[in-house]
């Protein structure tokens, strides 16, 4: 008998799965809409010009200022207060900040120190239904104990404000609290400003724990300041709270897995214990973080001339996407495809969730070679004017010939 018979296969990742089946189509108009990452106009990945530009001081300066020895721990100290800067707008010495493997490292970091050290009110997330795929995974990966607030509305194809503000008000105290910062994955759907103040409002009387997850800084708006308001009105409410930020998505970094974790604490005397235990965490994981992308972080936030044309480019992409969006919804409007489709222009971000049901999805992948994952979830970065009426054209037939399709 061997050591691995008892083993069961594992279920495969939606996301990469759609990924494998695209890669081995071989339909000349096939259109892969599942990942979220940038393409160009022409379908192509993206490297930011201003990363490039970076990359070349960074190769200049090799050896001599730049070097390939390990970081410490809890990355490129002069990374930390750009980056706190970045997303809340100031820094502060009540911040326990730490490089991390993009944002995906930095919530299973944060997991695991509020599993260590946190109470055990403390070890319950609540997260948005729907939410990222693997928020869920993580937490519970960690040992802690998930549930959801409601946040699709079905119906409006909007923001389900009362349901999700009827929950949080039941949660008990030191609950951990998932929000997305900006760009909400995978509706697209954010809260207003009001209803943001809301949130902070309720989560402060009733003592609970924001845990802010920021992927699309930037990305969704196209200006980073906006897309930071969330962030900088919960640093300003004086709540204790945990952010993970990924630099994935708005400088094209996804390879580099580049992110930080910041934990707001009441004073810098409990910031700097906080720090010493998330290093443990760390150094029991992977001993310390991977320099390349960190350097190239440290280079372009510090330097004033390379974060405004790092803007400049941010916005161009923000723009890009919101086109697309404007022509997914005007192509099926003009088309007279059953249902309304405002839902799509009002939505943010990478992501559109464009409504169609899990046997529309099918038929989408089956008989048009569209892939995108079976919620119905699409990343609009995969269209361009070259290939948004062949999409166009492939949802007004499933809408309109899918049995049972639902209400869109």
């Amino acid at each position: 008998m061997g050591l691995y018979d008892n083993l069961q296969t594992a279920p495969p990742d939606a996301i990469l799965t759609t990924a494998t089946l695209f890669k081995n189509d071989t339909h000349p108009k096939k259109i892969n809409l599942g990942i979220g990452a940038y393409r160009t106009e022409d379908g192509k990945p993206f490297v930011l010009p201003v990363v490039k530009k970076a990359e070349e001081k960074l190769l200049a300066g090799t050896g001599t200022t730049y070097n390939k020895e390990y970081l410490p721990i809890d990355g490129i100290p002069t990374v930390k207060a750009a980056t706190q800067k970045l997303m809340f707008g100031s820094e502060s010495d009540k911040f326990c900040s730490c490089q991390a493997l993009s944002g995906t490292g930095a919530l299973r970091v944060l997991a695991e120190f509020v599993k260590r050290h946190l109470p055990p009110a403390a070890h319950n997330v609540c997260m948005s239904n729907p939410t990222w795929g693997n928020h869920k995974a993580i937490f519970e990966a960690a040992g802690l104990k998930t549930d959801t607030y409601p946040y699709w509305d079905e119906a409006t194809r909007g923001l389900n404000f009362d349901g999700m503000m009827a929950k949080i008000q039941t949660l008990p105290p030191m609950t951990m609290v998932l929000l997305h910062a900006v760009a909400h994955n995978p509706t697209g759907v954010d809260l207003t400003p009001t209803q943001w103040e809301t949130v902070v409002d309720v989560m402060k009387q009733r003592k609970l724990i924001p845990l802010l997850d920021s992927a699309y800084q930037g990305y969704a708006s196209g200006d980073l300041v906006k897309d930071r308001f969330a962030a900088e009105l919960i640093y300003n409410s004086g709540m204790e709270f945990f952010a993970a930020q990924s630099f994935a998505k708005n400088l094209g970094l996804y390879g580099e897995r580049i992110g930080m974790v910041h934990i707001m604490c009441e004073s810098k005397d409990r910031s700097e214990a906080v720090l010493s235990q998330v290093k443990l965490v760390i150094r029991q994981m992977y001993s310390s973080p991977p320099c390349h992308g960190a350097q190239l972080i440290d280079i372009i936030l510090n330097d004033p001339t390379m974060t405004e044309q790092w803007k400049v480019e941010l916005n161009d992409m923000a723009n890009r996407i919101n086109e697309v969006r404007h022509m997914v919804r005007t192509g099926l409007e003009k088309k007279g495809t059953p249902g309304t489709w405002n839902h799509i222009t009002d939505q943010i971000g990478m992501f559109s969730f464009t409504g169609l049901n899990v046997a529309q999805c099918e038929k989408m992948i089956k008989d048009h070679h569209v892939y995108l994952l079976k919620s119905g979830r699409i990343s609009l970065a995969g269209l361009n004017k070259g290939n948004v009426d062949y999409f166009v054209n492939a949802v007004d037939d499933v809408v309109r010939n899918v049995p049972q399709a639902g209400k869109l």
